[in-house]
Parts: structure tokens; sequence; C-alpha cells
């Protein structure tokens, strides 16, 4: 039974302003949590007595959950209503937090990520949906940029935050820092939210759907976080995952295009905009998600930095959209979101092209730092316009479906931009490495000559050896690295194109 009307009276002055911050909060408290575990693996292992792989299981088992239980979000939301789904799950989220932050084994702590993750899937998708709900149609634009702003500053933060507490406190509390923030957000949402339910049907839930899509969906994911520990299709493991993921995730979309109840609602590509705009997304969070993982790695491994430090230098590229979403968010509804996107995407492709060009051994913190700023007008030009796009032409109640879709991709892309980067970083660094490594024979006088510098040093054969090994590896490392950089540059300028397929959302917007 419906518990209002299903497009509420749009909130006002300070209700609307502590509404957003509520729902912007959650977003942030979900999306810290994603990443703020990275740097922390190793710490939480030894200090549980288990090995850093096994360890690698606390952020694998969350993003398997996680991306499972984001495409059931719009069922679930039509049963339940989106105020009492998105209160609920934020209640136990920050249970589940609670006990992840006091589990005393590593099986256990495991068994709280699963729900926590599990409880996560509904609260980005919903606060987005709930956001654009409650504001006023020729605000929605706002309401996005002040939301996109929460997805782009909390992983970056999320490392930060991370190392920062493994280095000073017992590391529960990168868990426990969700307890407060939580609470704030269930108080809000119970008082500023009430009365305003969205229309509830009692749908049934797909259990073949679910069924295949917990198949396929985990299979994949798994796949994804042990794929390079395995050497990938050698492994036989990888192989069965990787056949159960094709097949569920087939079986899946022939299921729910031919069900009168799916799951996960196709129905949605069948807008030009929403194909589009996902598909940018999905692109582009893909390269994105992959720099925020090698470019820490990259500064611990190859230029020594500590993983607090390789946060800091990172951390720069989150400034810019702190300053310019707001502003994006009043007046972009003037401009075809189309042009702020290929900014955003030439902007992008330059600063990628930049480090690829930049990046060496001796390269110094403010040359790293200054296309992490740059690019900051990149991201700022990027989520909210990209989603406005998506959800142009779509009516209201197609809001849940389309915001679960979209972050569904967008996490599953995540984890493969993750996953793909990671491990072409390794293979063209173990490629480049063997290249240089043939430099390193008697008969090269270049070598001659540094050997007895080195030997003239006090230092021993294998010492000198050493030293090469490590300036090659470092060397390999940089290589491989930039040559990422300048294919991610590529395939930004192609998405440049690729946008311009889409509708322009302009012309809706004054009508």
């Amino acid at each position: 039974m419906a518990a209002a009307a299903d497009a509420p009276v749009p909130l006002k002055g300070g209700m609307l302003i502590m509404v957003t911050v509520g729902l912007a909060l959650a977003t942030f408290m979900q999306m810290l949590d994603s990443t703020i575990s990275n740097v922390a693996i190793p710490t939480i292992s030894g200090f549980l007595g288990a090995s850093t792989d096994e360890g690698t299981w606390v952020i694998t088992s969350f993003g398997v959950a996680n991306a499972i239980s984001l495409p059931v979000t719009a069922r679930l939301a039509l049963r339940l209503g989106e105020v009492r789904l998105f209160t609920l799950s934020v209640t136990l989220f920050v249970i589940a937090s609670l006990c992840c932050g006091l589990a005393n084994s590593l099986d256990l702590l495991i068994a709280f990520r699963v729900i926590q993750g599990l409880v996560a899937g509904p609260l980005i998708p919903l606060s987005q949906s709930l956001l654009l709900r409650n504001y006023p149609p020729e605000k929605r634009t706002l309401a996005l940029a002040t939301w996109s702003m929460t997805v782009i500053i909390a992983p970056i933060l999320g490392p930060i935050f991370g190392g920062y507490i493994c280095e000073n406190y017992h590391w529960g509390w990168i868990f426990f820092i969700n307890v407060p923030m939580g609470v704030i957000v269930v108080v809000m949402s119970v008082f500023l939210l009430k009365g305003r339910e969205t229309v509830t049907h009692p749908v049934k839930l797909n259990l073949t759907g679910l069924s295949l899509l917990v198949m396929g969906v985990g299979s994949l994911q798994i796949m994804l976080s042990k794929g390079k520990d395995l050497d990938w299709f050698s492994s036989p493991a990888i192989v069965v995952l990787a056949a159960v993921s094709v097949i569920a995730l087939t079986l899946l979309i022939i299921h729910e295009t031919r069900s009168a109840n799916p799951i996960v609602d196709f129905t949605l590509f069948r807008s030009r905009n929403f194909s589009i705009g996902v598909l940018c997304i999905v692109c582009a969070y893909l390269i994105y998600s992959g720099a925020i993982v090698l470019m820490p790695q990259l500064l611990q491994e190859a230029m020594g930095y500590t993983s607090l430090w390789a946060g800091l230098a990172y951390a720069p590229i989150g400034f810019i959209p702190l300053i310019l979403a707001p502003l994006i968010g009043r007046y972009g509804n003037r401009m075809d979101m189309r042009l702020l996107v290929t900014f955003s995407f030439i902007v992008y492709s330059m600063c990628y092209y930049w480090r690829a060009v930049i990046f060496s051994p001796d390269i110094t913190f403010s040359a790293i730092v200054l296309p992490q700023f740059i690019q900051g007008f990149a991201i700022a030009c990027f989520f909210l316009p990209l989603t406005t796009i998506s959800l142009a032409g779509l009516p209201s109640d197609k809001f849940a479906s389309a915001t679960s879709m979209s972050n569904f991709l967008r996490t599953l892309s995540g984890s493969i931009g993750t996953s793909l980067t990671i491990t072409l970083w390794s293979r063209r660094e173990t490629l480049h490495h063997s290249e240089l490594s043939e430099f390193i024979r008697p008969g090269n006088p270049a070598w001659q000559q540094t050997e007895q510098v080195l030997q003239g040093m006090g230092l021993s054969p294998a010492q000198t050896l050493a030293w090469a090994d490590q300036q090659i590896t470092q060397q390999a490392l940089l290589l491989s690295a930039n040559e990422i950089f300048a294919l991610s540059a590529a395939v930004f300028l192609f998405l440049t194109l690729l946008v311009w397929f889409a509708k322009p959302t302009l012309e809706r917007v004054r009508h």
C-alpha cells in the first residue's frame, strides 16, 4: 500500500538543504567504505593472523555482494518504498560496519563484509533517486551536482584515511567511522522524509533471475579480483569462473527480456540517451578507477612514497570539483550537457598524455600533483553531465531503476578497470624488465663502465647486480605505466565522439 503520492511536492529552503546533506552523506559513506580498506589489507591480515592474499577477500567479498545487490534495488524499492528501503539499508550498514570493526577473525570479518556489501547496494541509487524526487524539476541539475561531489571525493579520501588510521589507530576504525555518519543519515531520513514515501506494489521477486544474477555477477567479480593472483586463464579456477559467468549472464539477459517480472530492467536501453550516457560512464569510469589504483601503487613501488603520501599526491584531483560542481549544478541547465562532457573528456585525454610524457624516476612531487589538479576540471564536468544525459527523457518512476542500473554497470566497470589496469601494468613491466636486462652483459661498454664505477664505490659484484636490477624494475614500472596513460588518453579522445550520439539535453530543460 502506498504511503504517499508518487510525485511529492518538492521541498524548499532549509528542509531541502538538510535532505541534500543527509542523502549526500549516505553516498559519501558508502563510496568511502569501498576504498578505505584497500591500503589496510596488510595491517588487517597481520592482526588477524592471515596472509595478505587471504586478506584481499575483505575487498573482494564486499565488491561481490555490492555488485549483486545493486540491480535488485529497483525491485525492492517498488515493494518496500524508496524511503523505507533507504532507511533500512543505512541502519543495517551501520550495524554491519560495527561488526566488521569488532571482528576477531578473518572469517568473521569477511562474513560481515558480505552483509555490509549486500545492504550497501541500495544506498547510492536510492540517495540519487530520492534527491531527484524531492527537488523541484528546475533544480535537479543542482541536486545531481551535490551528489556527484560525494562520488568524486570519497574514493580519493578513502586511501588517505585508511593509511592514516592504520598508522595511528586500530584498524577497526576504518569501519567504526561509518557509525556516526550512518546514525546522522538515519535520523535525518526518518524525520525529513516522513510522509514522502514512494508508491509501492506487491511485486514478486524473480527467483530465477536473482539466481542467475548471483551466479553471473558473483563469478565475474571473483574472477576479476583473483585473476592476477591466479595467473588468469592458466588457472582452472579462473576458467570455471569465467564459464559460469558467461553462461549465467547470457541466460539472465534472455530470461529478463522475456519475463513479465524482470529483476533487471533492460527496457531502459530503449532510451538512446540512457544507452549512450551509461556507455560513456562505463568506459570513462573503467579508466578512472584503474588510475585510482595504479597511481598510488606506482608512487609507492617506483618512487618510494608511503601509502599516506601516495594518497596525498593523488588528492588534488578533488579540489576543482568542489568548486565547480555547485556552479555547474546552478548554471548547467542553460547549456547542452554534451559540451561539458566533451570538455571533460578532452581534459582527461590531455592529462593522461601529460603523465605518459613526464613520469620519470626523478619526477618531483609538484610535477606529479599538477596534472592531478588540472584533471579536477575533467572530473567536475564528468559525473553530473553524464548522469543528466542518461536520465533525460525518462519518467520519474524509472529513476530508481535507471540509477540502479547505471550504478551497477559503473561498479562493474570499476572492477574490470582495476583488474585490467593492474594486470596490464604487471605484464608490460615484465616485458620491459626482460628487454632492459639484456643490456646488463659483459660485452656492453656502458654497463662495464657503470659496473666499474659502482665497484669503485665499494659495492660487491652481487650488490652491483642488485642495484642494476632495482633500477631496471623502476624503469620498467614507469614505462609500463606510461603506456597505460597513453592508451587511456586515446580512449578518452574516442569518447568525445561517442557522447554526440546522445540527444541534446538543453531543449528538454527549456521546455
